[in-house]
This record gives C-alpha cells, structure tokens and sequence, in this order.
C-alpha cells in the first residue's frame, strides 16, 4: 500500500468524522453531548490499542491493524473538529444581545464587498466595539445588516450602526441560520440606524480590487444593456442584482441558473473548457495552463475573492493541474485532499455549503465519468478542436449526473431540458469569458476599443439569451419533487458510486486487454 493510498484513507476517515457529527451524532437524533464525549473515547481508545498491537504479530497483519488505527484516530478527529467548530459558535457574544428590546450601538468596518439589490444592500460588517446604555465592550465578530440602498456603503468603510440585533430567521424550506453560519456570521440587523464615521480601512489590496471591479462593471454597462448586461455581470462576477425576476426563473426551468452564480459547478466546468479551449487553438500544453490558470485567478479577483469562489477554485485549480500533467485518472486523490484541507480549516461547509458539495461533486464526475462518457456513449459525436463538442458534452452531463441528487434534494426540482441546454451554452462559455475580459480591458483604455469588441460580446450573450429564453417556453421543461428526503439522497449515491465504479473496472479491462 503506498503512502498516498494510506494518507487518502486517513483523509476519507476525517471527511467521515465530519459527515457523522453534522448528520446522525445530533441532539434531534438522540445524541447528546456526554453521549459524543464517550464515543470520542470509544475510538480513541480503539484506535490506539489497534496501532499498538504486539509485534509478535506478522509485519503486514500489524501493518495492516495500524492503518485501521489511524483511520479510527482520524475519524475522532473529524468529530471533535466539527463539535469544537459548533462551541465556537455558542461561544458568541452578541447572541447575548439577540432578541431582545435593547437598542445596541455597533462600530465597525464593511469588511465584505456590499451586496446590493434593488432597494437594499446587504453589508458584513465586521465589528470592533459595542455601546450599550451601561458599557461598552471590544467584540470582534461578523454582523449582516441590511439598510437602504442610499447612501452607498463600499468595502473598507467604518461605519456606526444603532438598532436591535436579531437571530437570523429560518424560512420554511431554506434555513438562512445555517446558510449565514458556514460564513461565521450568526447575528442580523434589519433597517438600523447608519453613520459613515470614516473611510480607507480593511485591506489596500481588496479595496484596489473592488475599485477595478467597479470600473470593470461600469464599462459593461456603458456598451451593453439588458438583459444582456445582467447575464454578462452574473456570469463574470456572480452578480444576479441586474438579472430580474423573469430571467431568474427561466434560467431556473433550464437548469442554466449555474452560469449565473459563483458555483462550483460553474468554475469547475468553465475551467476545465478554457484549458481545453487554449488547446484547441493551437498553444502549448505549458501556455494552455498557464493562461487558464492566470484566467481563473483574475476571475476569483475580479470578483472579490468570496470564500465560494476560492474554494471552488481550488477545486478547479486541482482538476486543470491533473489534466496538465496527464493524470486526470488519478485527479481523484488530489481532489479529496484539497477537500481535506478546506474541512480542516471550517468542517460546516460540509453540511451547510452546497457550493462546496457542487464543486467536489462536478469534479469528481469529471474525474470519473467524463473518459466513459467521451469514449463509450458519445464516440461518434465529432469534436472539432475550436468547437470541441464531445468533450463539452461528455463534461457537462458528467459534472451535472454527480450533481443532480444534491440539485433535487435542495432546489426540489429537476430541469428535463436540461442537457439539451446546456449542450447549446456551455461550449461558449470558455471563449465568451476570455472574449468579456478583452472587451473589458480594452473599454477602460480606450473607448473605440470597447465599442468594437462590444459587438463580439454582445452577440455571444444574445445567443445565450436566445437559447434560455426558447427553452423556457416549453410545456415539459422542468419537473418538480416536493420534499426529497436525505435517505433518498445517500441511496442515490450509493446507486452511482457503485456505477462509476463498474464503468472504472471496464476501462481497466479494456485498457488490460488492449
């Protein structure tokens, strides 16, 4: 057994600790916390009597106890690095002013680009001090507030907010506790009273970034108008704030929502077609993905850098680097260790992100299922290199078959045209971003530049806004499941991990054969 097989079962193992404590070892299921401290040292001490067999024993049968051992140990650790992530949260002190009639003063700095809609903007503040009628205490915590769309707040603002904290509420079917919780934000404050008390805080290098960010969107919008100017916006910074509610729904009954979000799915896909794409017209292997590395990092800082984004794109980050090297069968590995790492560092996000779930997923399908795909179902299908469409094809419906049963089991629903749609718009969906970051620079250095790559660009995503809209229209485009259990949802992956796995056995055998 070599030491990567081994160090992948010890991440298996902690991945597994995690899974456990955030969905059977619950208080709703039973479990309380004196129950946890014991199966803690159930296993502790299993493990370490397995590790410490005697050496009496053969070299690979105590080799082999050895690894169980740590497996168990890891496990351990994967449990009580969930249950000290939860204390941590019960630790917080503003939940002590929650609910309740006092009107608390909060000063802080916008520590997050400011979300901002309609008739409201959302800001995280990340606050420094808090003033109440008979103290004032130093409290370092993150705090959403949502206040009126004027005056404009930006990233690095210190601002002094007065109101009543809130628990974040739980919708039915959506509970926004645990959304905001995965981001360690577990306070809310609606329509309070706000004051600009200074400017220029928060990290230089952010506030540079969403200043160009902001002169990006501004050049966008000069050339380009709706609705694909709210397209343009959502597929490049994951900004939906220009998309209505019309376009929202139908990009919701094609299964197309993901272009518009900072996805896993998305990142995943669009950088997996944008290395293949920089193939396709002729560079080296080496300036392929350097570019498409460069590309994907200005994307995530275009757009802030959001804990979403960075994850997803290490996601992707890891499937390119495995393709640049040839090893795409062996991606796999690599995959779960960078989700090992990302656990480490917050075990919410796997129960609580379905961001993180999307991005693991869709590059596992892509690992997986996207080589069967290709050279089994869709062999006579032609791939030409600049509209590479079997491979398109073979990605898109690899990465949406891994994710649909995380897609049913939250959303509710399923797209039946989905495929088809996606067929026609992800293809483009590599040169229209490298085509939308030209236009782009070129708009903000000079003005007849932008006008001329203007039109290129304008055409891609009328075509998008075409083929969205056209399918939208059909009576039998979506199917809806109302209250999808998480049995079904563990059964379902069973079914298609077991699959995968026949079709894995297969290459093999050919590959033997041949």
């Amino acid at each position: 057994m070599t030491a990567s097989k081994i160090f992948l079962y010890f991440c298996l193992s902690f991945i597994g600790g995690i899974f456990l404590d955030s969905t059977i070892f619950t208080p709703q299921l039973g479990f309380s916390s004196s129950s946890k401290v014991y199966l803690l040292l159930v296993g502790l001490i299993l493990g370490i009597l397995l590790i410490s067999v005697p050496p009496s024993l053969h070299l690979r049968k105590r080799a082999g106890l050895a690894v169980i051992g740590f497996c168990i140990l890891f496990l351990v650790l994967g449990i009580w690095r969930h249950q000290e992530a939860e204390i941590q949260i019960s630790k917080s002190k503003l939940q002590n002013y929650q609910n309740t009639e006092e009107t608390i003063n909060l000063i802080g700095i916008v520590g997050e680009e400011p979300a901002i809609g309609e008739k409201s903007t959302k800001l995280t503040i990340k606050t420094e001090e808090i003033l109440t009628e008979n103290s004032s205490l130093q409290i370092s915590e993150k705090v959403l507030v949502t206040v009126n769309r004027y005056p404009e707040y930006k990233y690095g603002d210190k601002v002094k907010i007065t109101g009543k904290l809130e628990s974040p509420p739980v919708f039915e079917g959506f509970n926004y506790r645990d959304f905001l919780k995965k981001d360690g934000v577990y306070s809310v404050m609606s329509w309070p009273k706000t004051e600009l008390v200074g400017e220029g805080f928060g990290n230089s290098l952010m506030r540079t970034i969403f200043s160009f960010k902001n002169k990006f969107q501004e050049t966008c919008r000069t050339f380009i108008s709706s609705p694909q100017e709210g397209i343009l916006e959502a597929l490049i910074f994951g900004d939906e704030a220009e998309i209505s509610k019309e376009w929202k729904d139908k990009l919701n009954l094609t299964g197309t929502r993901h272009i518009t979000a900072v996805s896993g799915m998305n990142i995943t896909i669009i950088g997996f077609l944008i290395l293949s794409f920089a193939l396709s017209i002729g560079l080296w292997r080496q300036q392929a993905f350097c570019l498409s590395i460069f590309l994907l990092l200005l994307y995530i800082l275009m757009i802030g850098a959001p804990a979403s984004a960075v994850r997803a794109g290490i996601m992707a980050g890891t499937l390119m680097t495995a393709q640049y090297f040839g090893r795409l069968s062996a991606a796999g590995r690599a995959v779960i260790f960078a989700a090992f790492f990302m656990l480490l560092l917050n075990p919410l996000l796997l129960r609580l992100d379905v961001g993180f779930q999307l991005s693991f997923l869709a590059i596992l399908g892509i690992i997986y299922l996207q080589p069967t795909f290709s050279d089994r179902f869709f062999k006579k299908i032609p791939n030409p290199k600049i509209f590479p469409l079997k491979t398109t094809l073979a990605s898109t419906i690899a990465a949406q078959t891994f994710t649909l049963p995380i897609l049913l089991y939250n959303f509710g629903y399923v797209s039946l045209l989905s495929p088809a749609a996606n067929l026609l718009i992800v293809p483009v969906l590599a040169p229209i971003t490298i085509l939308i970051f030209i236009f782009g620079f070129a708009g903000m250095i000079l003005w007849p530049l932008g006008f001329i790559f203007s039109l290129p660009t304008w055409f891609f995503l009328t075509y998008i806004v075409s083929v969205v809209d056209w399918f939208s229209k059909l009576s039998f485009v979506s199917l809806a499941l109302e209250n999808v259990h998480w049995v079904w949802l563990i059964i379902s992956y069973l079914i298609l991990g077991v699959i995968t796995w026949r079709f894995q056995e297969n290459q093999k055998l050919k590959f033997l054969n041949y």
